[in-house]
């Protein structure tokens, strides 16, 4: 009977082991199946945007130069000082040209196509390229310019004649008075540059990124071999797993999404794929390697696997001890505390398997937050943000320089810095500066941002700030006024600025009023400002009246003032307001 008690104990112990251990192995899986879900998609969005910055660039490059091509249309000779002039602005561009539609100059000869083209050297070149062996009348990026009939790009080509490298042509139609379509402009682009940004970070040291055309060909893989030699699909026409066709047609219908899928030689990977925004139609994949992925999770199942066994081997020798120590009831007594001892033991090791943390996010009720954010145009350039990290709240406010398109991929990679970079830096000083030198980094355009970046203590109250040339905040509740911050430079104009931070207590009550220039310097139709005075003042009249006092109400009445102010006057920036009431008793 001691024998049949002590394997019943044996098993059901386990049983419960083991389910302790499939509980934590699933709970750890899933968790770091989020962990690399969110660091692939982490990396398609920051390589879409870098690329949507050269190709965004060239884009606008050629659309606000060819209305100077269509104006010189009836002087052909002429087109070359305005192919130029584009080309010396613009170093992305390789080389640019007017392909004319055939015998267009009956004196040019059947083929016209002027071109500028940018040396190694630097020096400029000029030459009327278009021929019978250079016959652009044909080639897929006329054709299918002309057939779009707007601005498109083409598939990407190996030119072996003129520049000795891949490229992509973005074309755009040319109109002649009467508006019909007489030429494509065309600026050829340098591929050269795409390789470097997609492989210049990768998620796992194993892991690796694929772009492909609209068509399928590749055009960046980690074997140089396929570079633009072959298809996706031609690659991986002998996969066994069949998952691999649905990827490729899914990225070549412009879907994104990710896939578990055995490769071509056996191994087990993850693929990540979603399209590059634009008109180009291309689409990019990150590739990880599962058995990197998840190699410190089963070496964590092998540990907690040999300690189970232990702990089931010392509960079985305990349980054999037991079952022979029949002499004396003072022996039997001291065996029984023994086991109970070692049964103690064995709970506590259970325990140290299962988290002692709850809840992990619990509800808070010592602040609340409220913003708005009402672009001047279908896209905008102001930002904020906010989130909880150990009892802090870090939040931000910006507003980038210019509008429009360029001014919303700032907008949404400071955004992005902002949120990697404070969750891991406590000082509003060092997140700015982190920040800063990251945008100086890449900033080719000349843009900046005006930044404010607090770190509010829900505990304490104290507040951490540092303001980058932004709009100071008004403190609205006890001694409202507006908040003094040191003078700093605006984020992303020069490397290695030395940000000064600045610190103070916020009292219970007091609601932090955070604001860009789009609601002080908002005109009426006779080109009044609204103003800081009057913006303080509707607050103070918002603490008068007492009600109302919530970030919402506060927002909402100078929303309203705002309004009353300007009339039906046009808004011409960006208007954004953050509120965030700090509610500890």
């Amino acid at each position: 009977m001691k024998n049949k008690s002590g394997v019943v104990i044996i098993v059901t112990v386990a049983v419960l082991l083991e389910i302790i251990f499939l509980v934590e192995y699933i709970f750890a899986h899933k968790g770091i199946r989020e962990e690399v879900e969110h660091k692939a998609e982490t990396e398609l969005r920051v390589k879409n945007l870098e690329i949507q910055k050269v190709m965004v660039a060239v884009e606008t490059a050629i659309s606000n130069t060819v209305w100077a091509a269509e104006r010189n249309i009836d002087e052909p000779d002429s087109l070359y000082s305005v192919l130029r002039r584009m080309v010396e602005q613009n170093p992305t561009i390789v080389g640019a040209g007017l392909m004319f539609k055939a015998d267009y100059y009956p004196q040019k000869g059947h083929w016209f196509e002027p071109y500028v083209a940018q040396r190694q050297d630097g020096s400029i070149e000029e030459a009327q390229i278009g021929s019978k062996s250079h016959n652009y009348l044909e080639a897929e990026f006329y054709l299918s310019g002309l057939k779009a009939g707007r601005g498109v790009w083409s598939e990407p080509y190996y030119d072996n004649a003129r520049a000795k490298m891949m490229l992509c042509t973005y074309t755009i139609p040319v109109c002649n008075s009467k508006g019909e379509t007489v030429a494509l402009f065309g600026a050829d682009v340098s591929l050269n540059w795409l390789s470097s940004v997609i492989n210049a970070s990768h998620i796992y040291p194993s892991s690796y990124n694929v772009v492909i055309s609209r068509t399928g060909l590749v055009m960046v893989c980690p074997d140089e071999n396929l570079i633009m030699r072959s298809t996706i699909q031609e690659v991986t026409e002998d996969a066994v797993d069949t998952t691999t066709r649905y990827i490729n047609q899914q990225q070549m219908s412009g879907q994104s999404g990710h896939q578990d899928i055995t490769g071509i030689d056996g191994e087990k990977v993850s693929v990540f794929y979603a399209p590059i925004d634009g008109e180009a139609g291309w689409s990019m994949s990150v590739v990880c390697n599962r058995e990197e992925v998840y190699a410190d999770l089963w070496k964590r199942g092998l540990y907690l696997t040999l300690l189970m066994l232990a702990g089931l081997a010392l509960l079985g020798y305990i349980i054999y001890r037991t079952a022979r120590s029949d002499r004396s009831l003072q022996r039997a007594n001291a065996e029984k505390e023994r086991i109970g001892s070692e049964l103690r033991i064995a709970r506590d090791i259970q325990e140290s398997m299962l988290p002692k943390t709850f809840p992990p996010y619990p509800e808070r009720n010592d602040v609340d937050i409220f913003a708005t954010l009402v672009p001047a145009k279908e896209v905008g350039g102001d930002l904020y943000d906010y989130h909880i990290r150990g009892e802090k709240l870090f939040f931000c406010i910006g507003d980038v320089s210019g509008k429009g398109v360029p001014a919303s991929l700032v907008m949404a990679v400071t955004r992005s810095l902002f949120r990697s970079v404070s969750a891991h830096e406590d000082l509003p000083e060092a997140i700015v500066s982190t920040m800063n030198d990251a945008m100086v980094e890449m900033n080719e355009s000349d843009m900046f941002v005006t930044l404010f970046v607090g770190a509010l203590d829900l505990k304490t109250g104290e507040l951490h700030f540092c303001n980058a040339g932004h709009e100071e905040p008004l403190l609205i509740g006890k001694g409202t006024g507006l908040l003094p911050t040191n003078n700093n430079i605006p984020v992303g104009l020069m490397a290695n600025w030395n940000y000064e931070g600045n610190a103070t207590l916020i009292y219970p009550g007091t609601t932090i009023f955070l604001y860009t220039d789009g609601l002080t310097e908002a005109e009426n139709n006779a080109h009044v400002g609204y103003g800081k005075e009057r913006m303080i003042k509707t607050a103070q009249q918002i603490l008068h009246d007492n009600n109302g006092k919530d970030p919402e109400t506060i927002i909402a009445i100078q929303t309203e003032a705002l309004h009353k102010h300007v009339g039906d006057a046009e808004q011409s920036d960006d208007l954004t307001m953050l509120a965030i009431r700090y509610n500890k008793e």
